[in-house]
Formats: C-alpha cells, structure tokens, sequence
C-alpha cells in the first residue's frame, strides 16, 4: 500500500478534542512516518450553543456535523470524534473507519469539599450536562438538585470551583486524557452509573470506499472494541436515541469489561 502524503484531520477545538485528534495523528504518524498529518480546527452548532441544554436545542449530531460536511467536501480526509457524539445513523458516504481501543467508560464524580456522592448533604447542587447522568443521580439520590451544565471540561470543572455547586459528574476518560484526574472525588462505576453508548472511545470516520485513506485508518483499528461499540450503537439506533433522551448502554465481550 502507498499512503498519501498529505492526511488533513478535522476536529473540534476544545482542548480534549485536540488532544484526541492528537493522539490519532500520533498513531497515523508512527505507522506512516512519510506521510503529512495536519489538523483542520473547527468549531459546531454543539460549540456554539451554550446557554441551553442541549436536549432542548433539539436535532441530532450536534458535535459532528459540521466536521461530516468537511469530510463529504473533500476539505479533509478524517475525522476524529468521541464516539458518544456519533448519532446511531452515519451520512450516505461516510463510514466509522476504525475505533481504536477504548480509554475507561465511566463517570467520575469531582467535589467542592472532596465528599463522596453518598456522603453530600442533602439540597447540595451537582452540575451536568447529561439527561442521562442527570436522571441516574435524580435515582440515586433524589435528595439532591441536579442542574444543567454546558462548557468543555475545563470550563466545568472551573464552575465547580466558582459556582455555587457541590460537584460535577464528567466522563472519567477526558479527565484521564486531560490529565486532570487529581481532581476526581469518586469513580462512578457501571452498576451506579451506567455510561453513554460509546463513551470512551474515539469515533475515526472517514469517506467511504476511500483507497488512499481508508487502509491506513483500518491499521487503527481494535476489534474488540469495535465489536463492542457497534453493539451498543446498535441498541441506541433500535431505540432512536439522541440528546433528548437518557439512554444508557455498556457492552461487556466474554464476561469481561472491553477497554
């Protein structure tokens, strides 16, 4: 196989985003050291939109769109995004070309005063920006206030510290990513807190039937996770899941946790 060389990345531009698209340039770069991998940044409607949460905002791939349309108009050739951030359907013409092994899949919580979810009084308000975490903690403990909370990791993270909130619940795998993981009070696992559909691993999507780029990407490939991810996928795509609704969903391959 003769690789190009030239690959453009498009990804979002948050500081987790980056890091992703990053990592997999890295990957790219180690296996195919002649080829040029840049980064194309963006920015989408689910960036822009910060006032709101957004099962209110309403549509689907609110993350993603915008990267897709740069990959169909040929200004890049892959994308990187959280898998979480993928709606159950792909665009006609574009394919998930690889899904490389998973970082950890659940939440964390982190604290104000370091306290565990058990331990935090009742009334305390802790911040969100999902249905789904938020309809878990409403579960386990109705005693508490869960309210909206929109920003990237960083910015969250910063209100916990400004805002009048008693914690916050994040995906464990950015926090790992961003290195940021002194911050966290309390691993969620799965019996708890069940996590996204995909959460913790990268989504490599790429125009289909693509013969330069497509053989490359594949070497990025874990099979173990693809398999799993591809079943959860399938479960929110049987129930027509989006950002309007709290669905949950983690597979599990032979009896063991797939990472």
């Amino acid at each position: 196989m003769t690789s190009p060389e030239r690959i453009v990345i498009a990804t979002r531009e948050s500081r987790l985003a980056l890091w992703q698209a990053e990592h997999v340039r890295g990957l790219l770069q180690k296996l195919y050291p002649s080829c040029s991998v840049e980064l194309l940044g963006m920015t989408t409607r689910g960036d822009q939109i910060l006032d709101r949460p957004l099962a209110k905002v309403g549509g689907k791939g609110l993350f993603v769109k915008e990267i897709e349309d740069a990959l169909l108009q040929g200004r890049a050739d892959v994308a990187v995004h959280s898998m979480k951030d993928m709606p159950s359907e792909i665009p006609a013409g574009l394919v998930i070309g690889a899904v490389p092994e998973r970082e950890t899949p659940t939440d964390v919580l982190l604290s104000r005063n370091g306290l565990p979810l058990r331990e935090l009084p009742a009334g305390s308000v802790i911040g969100t920006s999902s249905l789904r975490r938020a309809a878990q903690l409403r579960h386990l403990r109705p005693d508490l206030v869960v309210v909206p909370l929109r920003g990237n990791v960083e910015t969250r993270i910063r209100k916990l510290d400004t805002d009048p909130l008693a914690a916050v619940v994040l995906a464990a795998a950015g926090i790992k990513r961003l290195g940021l993981e002194h911050r966290v009070t309390e691993h969620l696992d799965d019996e708890r807190m069940l996590p996204a559909v995909g959460q913790g691993a990268l989504c490599i999507e790429i125009r289909e039937q693509d013969p330069r780029v497509g053989p490359m990407v594949a070497a990025l490939d874990h099979p173990a996770t693809r398999t799993v991810v591809s079943g959860e996928r399938a479960f929110l795509k049987r129930l027509q899941g989006g950002c309007q609704v709290p669905i949950a969903g983690h597979g599990r391959l032979d009896g063991a946790l797939c990472r």
